[in-house]
């Protein structure tokens, strides 16, 4: 007998959340949140948390969102559980003036709006897996913004678990420690939690997508930063004087294997993207992110870059080229083992509300990569949406209340003791 969510108000909460911009800027390296605007949803969310009893409910400094809920009777000396999900929306599409709406999807293309003219379309050849959603009410954009379901379908069902549990206090959990951050989406999301103030042993972020799908492996990541340096004269008299620093760049992403792009790559397999390109023929700069799984193939793309540098300055000049890597996360599969239980609680959680729990490597990173790394250990669990970060981004509203269940599955098995 299929299964059949119980009733929450995660869909009330996703609606109301998505229409508070909240989009962070990769560009501001220098303040946390890199926008004001993400103290808007952060303060909202303190005041429900408040409103639903969560008495130390706090917004900081850098609007990171924390409460408690005081464990259950009969697990008040078990280690606290954290639950984390990210308010800040992508800076890759348009994150101003969200509006969400409810489709129900009966096959075919999955349409969100027309915009210009234009029919803003997800048909099931670009995401198999609407197969599956025929006849399911579906939460979409206008087609003109992102929706922002990543995070803020993570962000709902967090609520809408702490929402069920305060109305129901026979329900098992131990103490459950919530944060939810800002600027995930440009890497800062978990840099400054104060985790000893926390207080959680253990944690889960709810930053997937699909149902079913348990993270505990991602990409290690770096960002690097190569400038060129020309050399400039008049084009006139320039032959073998002028060095253009464009066409070194070019040459730069030439020594670069073709086939190792994220067009090209998929599963385990690592990449260089070239991300952003600014200057002149006078000196100008490409910024790629480099991912791998494997910690000796990614530490062997990082010295790719160097030697490539190392071989155009022998080309055109000493200090032609420069390269600056700055690591941003590592796999957090490096930092999980022994944990088996993280792993196998989720998966006996998705698979009694009906799920195929299933391991899938992220291609990117979440806070838990970096949570792990500092000491908290912290696999990511879905939120059941799809096609984050653009205009064609949805979420089946059962996928919302499914992991409510999950959540509310998932947090009574750590009332008992682990490991």
């Amino acid at each position: 007998m299929p299964y059949s969510p119980k009733p929450s108000d995660a869909l009330e909460r996703l609606l109301r959340y998505v229409q508070v911009d909240t989009q962070s800027d990769p560009h501001n390296d220098a303040e946390t949140p890199s926008t004001a605007c993400q103290f808007d949803l952060a303060n909202l969310l303190a005041d429900e948390l408040r409103g639903l009893g969560l008495v130390d409910a706090t917004v900081g400094e850098h609007a990171y969102v924390t409460a408690t809920l005081p464990a259950s009777e009969g697990a008040e000396g078990l280690p606290a559980l954290g639950l984390i999900a990210h308010m800040d929306t992508a800076p890759d599409a348009p994150a101003t003036g969200v509006k969400p709406h409810i489709v129900h999807y009966e096959g075919g293309a999955l349409v969100a709006g027309v915009v210009g003219g234009e029919t803003v379309e997800t048909t099931p050849e670009q995401c198999p897996d609407l197969a599956g959603l025929v006849g399911q009410d579906i939460v979409v954009t206008d087609g003109t913004t992102l929706l922002g379901a990543d995070d803020k379908a993570g962000v709902a069902e967090v609520m809408a678990l702490l929402a069920r549990l305060v109305a129901n206090p026979g329900l098992a959990h131990p103490a459950l420690r919530v944060a939810f951050v800002p600027d995930e989406e440009i890497g800062h999301g978990a840099a400054l939690l104060d985790l000893d103030a926390f207080g959680a042993e253990w944690a889960y972020t709810v930053d997937g997508e699909a149902l079913g799908e348990f993270n505990y492996e991602c990409f290690s990541a770096s960002q690097a930063t190569v400038t060129a340096t020309g050399v400039m004269v008049h084009p006139g008299s320039a032959k073998d004087v002028m060095v253009n620093a464009i066409t070194v760049l070019r040459e730069f992403d030439d020594l670069l294997p073709a086939a190792e792009r994220p067009e090209h790559t998929e599963g385990y397999d690592g990449f260089f993207h070239p991300i952003e390109v600014s200057g002149t023929a006078g000196k100008a700069s490409v910024t790629y992110i480099v991912r791998d799984f494997d910690a000796g193939k990614f530490a062997r793309r990082e010295e790719e870059l160097r030697e490539a540098a190392e071989f155009l300055n022998r080309r055109h000049g000493a200090g032609t080229v420069s390269v600056e890597v700055r690591e941003q996360y590592r796999n957090m599969a490096e930092h999980l083992r022994g944990l088996d239980f993280l792993r196998d609680n989720a998966f006996a959680a998705m698979e009694a509300c009906g799920m195929d729990a299933r391991a899938v490597p992220v291609r990117g990173g979440t806070d838990g990569a970096q949570l792990t790394l500092r000491g908290l250990p912290c696999p990511n669990l879905p939120t059941g949406g799809y096609c984050f970060h653009g205009v064609h981004e949805f979420i089946p509203v059962s996928s919302l209340e499914a992991m409510v269940d999950v959540l509310e599955d998932l947090v009574a098995r750590f009332a008992v003791p682990q490991r």
